[in-house]
């Protein structure tokens, strides 16, 4: 029953009329950044964030939590129609969702994606608003060394779960966890590696990392693209499935949504890691596996529900652990900060309101994104249209104009060149640039969290061995270090994500 009242409550506040806006234009922009290639959540996200200062914090969070699980909507449209992913989690559904539709079968293609998708992110809501309060209670009881030790945990889950390389992965763990400290020590007041810059002297902005590192550098990896893809346009009719297509695809719809939903939770996973363990399980499971890859309905119900489950559950940690677990929710983390609102178990007593009217909105948002799907695609594939030399520009200027409204100063935009040019880098060198963001957001953390576990305990390390969840957790680290490190495990992770690419 308390959990009956405590949505009663969430759904008063996410159905007033102003959030109701809000939770539009999130699902709105969402949809149309999952459909235009060339931008992402993350760049998105971190070029609205300027525009929340003037927002009231339930309307900032209900608006970025839309465009994030929007995403994973509209990204189906491209790959479906035009072969090439809008968002990094359709890249699965580009091998049978664009073979449907070059075989006449787009729209029940269409309607695969955006069905599964409103189911599994229907159930997904329920499961965090079930899981939420046990969780926060539980996080009640951590202390400092708790704190550290779920940190080391979530970034060496990070490093693991990364696609690529495990000596690049960790390299840019330990890469975002020096930026994070740049800046001046809060406790001695010495500038650390500020190189006498006085602009480097309150660190590095967070907007300017992640819009360079995910929106500059997709912006100029897609200008090196010469490739012309064959968009399908007049095929696009009969937006249902018939009772043969239905039939094959409600079970792997079910599938997805339980594997998106459990993936979703740990970090490093969320939305990409759901849709490719979807299509890997449901190729194995097929008694047609020689289907896949040339237009199997199960290929695209599958990944589709569980990338959006997994997007709803990545909201879990963040909610009632206060730790991000992928790019997205490190930039939800900014978004509070820029409220005064400190992540963690204490939101949902401290502000119940905003805790579950955000919960209530992603209802409410996956409503809106199944009207916004279906009975638009007209519009959807005329922006499809518009090359996109003429797209880039625009987009790079209200990037631009976000990056200089957080501080109005232009060392923000040229910063963000610079990590934009860094980002292609990256690219280049096959490191992926997430677990960067990551390390990058947790570094201060970890740090005022070991410094005030070393503090309490009078500087003695056991601290975090001799207290039971903290060694449990630092357990589970080194496990995960072990398994890693076993060759047949390492053969493995590497031909899964070989096939990835």
């Amino acid at each position: 029953m308390e959990l009956v009242s405590h949505l009663v409550t969430g759904f008063g506040v996410a159905l007033t009329l102003a959030n109701l806006l809000h939770a539009l234009v999130g699902c709105l922009l969402g949809t149309l950044i999952g459909v235009l290639p060339g931008i992402g959540p993350v760049a998105t996200i971190a070029m609205l964030l300027p525009a929340t200062y003037a927002l009231e914090p339930v309307s900032a969070l209900i608006m970025l939590a839309g465009i994030y699980y929007g995403a994973q909507y509209g990204g189906s449209t491209t790959a479906v129609l035009l072969n090439m992913p809008g968002e990094s989690s359709s890249v699965v559904t580009c091998l049978d969702g664009h073979q449907m539709a070059r075989r006449g079968q787009a729209g029940a293609a269409l309607a695969t994606a955006a069905l599964g998708s409103f189911f599994a992110g229907t159930v997904a809501t329920l499961i965090v608003a079930g899981v939420a309060t046990p969780l926060s209670e539980l996080a009640l009881k951590f202390g400092p060394a708790e704190y550290f030790s779920l940190m080391v945990l979530g970034l060496l889950g990070a490093v693991v779960l990364a696609s690529g390389s495990l000596i690049k992965a960790i390299a840019m763990i330990i890469t975002g966890l020096l930026m994070g400290i740049v800046g001046t020590d809060v406790n001695s007041g010495v500038q650390r590696f500020a190189f006498g810059i006085p602009e480097l002297s309150d660190g590095i902005g967070i907007t300017g990392v992640a819009m360079g590192l995910f929106g500059f550098a997709e912006i100029i990896g897609n200008l090196e693209l010469k490739e012309k893809r064959e968009l399908v346009t007049s095929k696009v009719k009969g937006l249902w499935l018939t009772r043969e297509q239905f039939r094959r695809a409600w079970p792997a719809v079910l599938r997805g949504t339980g594997l998106g939903s459990m993936l979703g939770i740990l970090p490093g996973g969320g939305a990409m890691l759901s849709s490719f363990a979807s299509y890997t399980i449901e190729k194995k499971i097929s008694k047609t596996p020689e289907e896949f890859g040339k237009g199997a309905i199960e290929g695209i119900a599958g990944p589709e529900s569980a990338n959006n489950a997994g997007a709803q559950t990545s909201f879990i940690p963040l909610l009632t652990l206060g730790i991000p677990e992928n790019a997205v929710m490190a930039m939800m983390v900014g978004a509070m900060t820029i409220h005064n609102i400190q992540p963690g178990p204490q939101v949902m007593t401290s502000n119940p309101q905003l805790f579950w009217g955000l919960i209530a909105s992603m209802w409410v948002g996956n409503f809106m994104l199944v009207l916004l799907n279906l009975p638009m695609i007209g519009i959807w594939i005329r922006l499809l249209t518009v090359p996109y030399r003429l797209l880039y520009p625009a987009i790079l200027l209200f990037c631009s104009i976000g990056v200089y409204t957080v501080n109005n100063t232009s060392w923000d935009v040229m910063m963000t060149a610079f990590f934009g040019f860094l980002g292609v880098l990256f690219v280049k060198l096959g490191c992926e640039p997430a677990p960067l963001l990551l390390g990058f957001v947790l570094g201060p953390m970890m740090e005022e969290n070991l410094r005030r576990a070393l503090l309490l305990s009078r500087g003695d390390a056991t601290v975090f061995l001799t207290r039971p969840i903290s060694a449990f957790m630092l357990a589970m680290a080194v496990l995960l270090l072990l398994i890693i490190a076993l060759p047949n495990i390492r053969k493995t992770r590497e031909v899964a994500f070989a096939e990835e690419t």
